[in-house]
């Protein structure tokens, strides 16, 4: 695989650049921008994209400096004997060590797929195992260049909400690392034969080698190149397959919740507990939405419940801070209005909290005091519905009073409880 830089991923980190000899359908350095969360729309992407605003998650690691080199290609049996996780570079031995693998566990039926590419035979090898095997291919985060040749030979192929298959025509590592394109009757022979439309095989062969083709997965789907497109509930999370240690499981954690990163110098404890729920839901078979749900319904519950004594104008702050969002949430309103429903706990640790919402709940957070038990992962008693509109009025109204009856009328609003029907009716 050609030597590049580093690009981002859905799912958790940075994915490091190395470089393998002989014939490959790797990358180079437009692909450190080119594979973020694609923007709205149809068709397909070439090249460089600018990642600002619209990558969909960060990577869990930023080091400045050159990329590290590329870790052993990870390949492992999931919970339950019935999936194989696959992730990382195609190198030299690759299908011979997921053949072996097979071999060992019959009970197989699903791989999930996360690889920047590597060696063309590598990623052919691999897809006639899965072939020959029957076997369901997933990718839960990105499979780009060489990988998309196993990808295709799945009985169905099937990719998360998101992710992202990158085509580009393969190429030779010529004398100083020159790469020379290389002739793609065979790419193309395997791609129509797993069923992909013409067009789409000719448009995705034709793009230089130093490129690369991002289809959304609606073309995907329609192209044939995917058989479906699937939920972060469907199948057993994948984030960590590319290292599932605690250290990976801490940065997913704070990653999802940017908020617990401010958390963690006051609560250390909280942060490793939430970590290891993580962790052994991972190695349990849990699936990325419900880790994620979990992981946010915890943090909600640790934050709500360190700001529950908090003095009226830290609450009248607060009270602030939630009207702001619902007032600057108009595209987005379902989410924040859900979140200001659930209380100041969700309002603050959602995805989409802003540095300046984030700021001001820090300078909430910088007198609580956390609790030392695990938080709460059950998913909460029914509350009253409490519609968007209402919800705003009720916060106007308190945020009119004196401090100290503001404090007292936004205290049931800030932190709800289950099953208030009148709880809204009676601040408004």
């Amino acid at each position: 695989m050609a030597a590049g830089s580093r690009l981002f991923s859905r799912g958790s980190k940075p994915i490091p650049w190395g470089a393998a000899a002989g014939r490959a359908a790797g990358l180079a350095c437009a692909l450190a921008l080119a594979l973020v969360a694609l923007p709205g729309g149809h068709g397909p992407v070439h090249g460089a994209i600018d990642p600002t605003g619209i990558v969909s998650r960060a990577p869990i690691s930023e080091s400045g400096g050159a990329p590290p080199e590329s870790a052993p290609t990870r390949i492992v049996l999931g919970p339950g004997g019935r999936d194989v996780r696959l992730a990382g570079e195609l190198t030299e031995g690759v299908a011979e060590r997921l053949a072996r693998l097979l071999d060992a566990h019959g009970s197989v039926e699903r791989i999930h797929l996360t690889s920047e590419g590597g060696l063309v035979d590598e990623g052919a090898a691999i897809g006639a195992l899965i072939a020959r095997r029957g076997l369901v291919t997933y990718v839960p985060d990105y499979c780009v260049s060489a990988c998309t040749l196993a990808f295709v030979r799945g009985r169905e192929r099937l990719v998360l909400e998101g992710a992202r298959l990158g085509f580009h025509a393969p190429y030779e590592t010529g004398p100083f690392g020159i790469e020379v394109a290389a002739d793609s009757t065979p790419e193309r022979a395997a791609y129509l034969e797993a069923g992909l439309e013409p067009a789409f095989v000719d448009a995705a062969l034709k793009v230089r080698p130093d490129d690369l083709m991002i289809p959304d997965t609606a073309r995907l789907v329609a192209a044939r190149v995917a058989t479906g497109v699937v939920d972060a509930y469907r199948f057993p999370d994948s984030t960590l397959d590319e290292s599932s240690d605690p250290d990976h499981a801490r940065a997913v954690v704070l990653r999802d919740v940017p908020l617990l990163a401010d958390v963690e110098a006051r609560a250390p404890a909280l942060i490793r507990a939430i970590s290891a729920w993580y962790l052994d839901g991972y190695a349990q078979g849990r699936s990325e939405g419900a880790a994620y749900d979990g992981i946010r319904r915890m943090a909600a519950r640790a934050v709500a419940g360190a700001l529950r004594p908090a003095e009226p104008a830290t609450l009248v702050a607060l009270g602030q801070l939630t009207l702001r969002l619902l007032d600057r949430f108009e595209p987005d309103r379902a989410p924040a209005c859900a979140a200001a429903g659930e209380g100041i706990g969700a309002v603050l640790t959602r995805s989409g909290i802003g540095e300046a919402e984030r700021a001001s709940a820090r300078a909430a957070l910088s007198n609580a005091s956390f609790a030392e038990a695990m938080p709460d992962d059950s998913i909460p008693a029914s509350r009253a519905t409490r519609d968007c509109a209402g919800l705003r009025r009720a916060l106007a109204a308190a945020l009119a009073l004196p401090a100290d009856d503001a404090a007292a009328a936004l205290h049931p609003l800030l932190f709800p409880e289950p099953a208030l029907a009148h709880v809204t009716a009676q601040a408004e």
